[in-house]
């Protein structure tokens, strides 16, 4: 169904302030994963896609439909099955028998946010749907391309690869992504809070959207334009040049991952109010980039724990 914004959009304040307003709110609904609430606005403000993988039960629907909300704009949710076509996702021509031609019906693509509820359900087929509108923003059908609206941004669900009933992503689809995050279990203190307080169904339904999609892009741009140092930049390529150089993995981060570090650098530096890029922003956002694109050349190894040993150890300008 679609599910275009709605409800009043705070028109006080700049840009900025709503952005905090929009990290208030998604905040409010998952408790104590700020930071993986700060990477999730990241992917978004840096142009990228988010792919949050966990068990399930721990709110990664939850987080995707916060998201969708509070970031304004139209918005689809998809759930991923073993059944779906990848007619169902981009649209089909429908043959109009009174007018002698072919008309588009759009899929559920066509929107500012789409949501990929547990896309490693759906078969590979299917999943490659997504991989032309991810990288080029447009869908190509009986021969014809169609752009996809702006902002455009995927959030994708996915259960670990090892439960029955999935396909594992391929390395294609998987680099589409920008961020790859997990968040885990809550806390005690944030679970008696779950246990005691409201329904997350019900504060999910009380959301508004407090961001604009033109508050979307006004806020990309702004990232593009955050100054970086050449000290910084020298940590960007040191921690790439250290993934290619590390005997356990199949092959390092490409020049492509490099520039996707630096630019989800910039949006993690916008979100903290900052007007430069610092150290801790490529520090920050680096394992959520960077696990997901790489592999390990023996079961025995995780890239997780290569990418953290690589952090540790690369030093910091």
């Amino acid at each position: 169904m679609n599910r275009p914004a709605s409800g009043a959009v705070g028109n006080s304040g700049s840009a900025g302030e709503r952005l905090n307003g929009a990290l208030d709110a998604v905040n409010r609904v998952l408790l104590g994963k700020d930071e993986q609430v700060r990477l999730a606005f990241s992917s978004l403000l840096a142009g990228g896609h988010l792919l949050i993988e966990d068990f399930p039960g721990v709110g990664k629907t939850t987080l995707a439909h916060a998201l969708a909300v509070v970031t304004g704009g139209s918005w689809q949710r998809i759930q991923f099955t073993n059944d779906l076509l990848p007619a169902d996702i981009v649209g089909v021509s429908i043959w109009k028998r009174d007018e002698d031609r072919f008309e588009f019906r759009p899929g559920p693509i066509f929107a500012n946010l789409v949501l990929a509820d547990e896309i490693n359900r759906a078969t590979p087929r299917t999943q490659s749907a997504l991989l032309e509108a991810m990288a080029e923003q447009q869908v190509s059908v009986d021969g014809r391309t169609r752009p996809l609206p702006e902002p455009f941004f995927v959030i994708a669900t996915q259960n670990p690869v090892d439960l029955v009933g999935t396909y594992p992503l391929p390395d294609s689809q998987l680099d589409r992504f920008l961020l790859r995050i997990s968040l885990g279990y809550p806390d005690r203190e944030q679970e008696r809070a779950l246990l005691v307080g409201r329904q997350r169904r019900d504060l999910l339904a009380e959301l508004e959207p407090v961001l604009t999609s033109a508050d979307v892009l006004d806020l990309q741009q702004r990232a593009r334009n955050l100054h970086v140092s050449e000290p910084v930049l020298d940590y960007v390529q040191a921690l790439v040049e250290a993934t290619r150089s590390q005997p356990e993995l199949k092959a390092g981060l490409s020049p492509r991952a490099m520039l996707a570090l630096l630019a989800t650098a910039r949006a993690h530096a916008l979100i903290q109010a900052q007007d430069f890029v610092l150290p801790d922003n490529v520090k920050h956002v680096f394992p959520a980039l960077a696990a997901h694109r790489l592999q390990c050349s023996g079961q025995e190894n995780d890239p997780i724990d290569i990418v953290e040993r690589i952090v540790e150890t690369t030093r910091v300008p």
